[in-house]
């Protein structure tokens, strides 16, 4: 028997160019008991289609089935929040902040008394051998009075 019929229809189905005339020719082909050896996979395929189309998909009654099976049997109660249970997370946050400014502020203060007697402090002996020509050099504010001292100390002397 010559099947290049059913070769000619099988390529225009992978090339999805069947009616639906076509494919109902091919799905009646494959039903029956003798396939060419050749198209014998493809039989799988057109009766499997034809055993789903047999089958119930759901039935009118499987929602009610599904709700029965479900625990709707306690209600869902609920709850009540208060003000403090809703501002709670805001309280903890501030709380946070507290701390971390209060380690900040307890640091800072720390790091300063550190620095404070790591300078070198002046005591007013010190100060006063700081005074003449050796300190005027460095300042200047001192350098022009001193400047102004010899200047005026020369023209006096005359």
């Amino acid at each position: 028997m010559d099947y290049k019929y059913i070769e000619q229809l099988m390529e225009r189905y992978w090339r999805c160019e069947t009616s639906l005339q076509e494919e109902e020719i091919l799905r009646s082909f494959f039903s029956q008991e003798d396939v060419p050896a050749n198209l014998l996979p493809y039989k799988e395929l057109f009766s499997y289609e034809q055993t789903e189309k047999a089958t119930e998909i759901l039935g009118e009654d499987f929602d009610q089935k599904i709700l029965g099976m479900v625990n709707e049997d306690h209600p869902v109660k609920a709850r009540v929040i208060t003000m403090r249970q809703r501002l709670m997370p805001l309280f903890k946050a501030a709380a946070v902040v507290a701390i971390i400014l209060t380690l900040q502020n307890a640091l800072q203060g720390a790091l300063t008394d550190e620095q404070a007697a790591q300078q070198p402090t002046m005591t007013p002996i010190e100060n006063t051998a700081n005074k003449g020509a050796a300190v005027a050099k460095i300042d200047s504010a001192k350098i022009d009075s001193a400047q102004q001292a010899q200047a005026i100390a020369p023209s006096d002397v005359n």
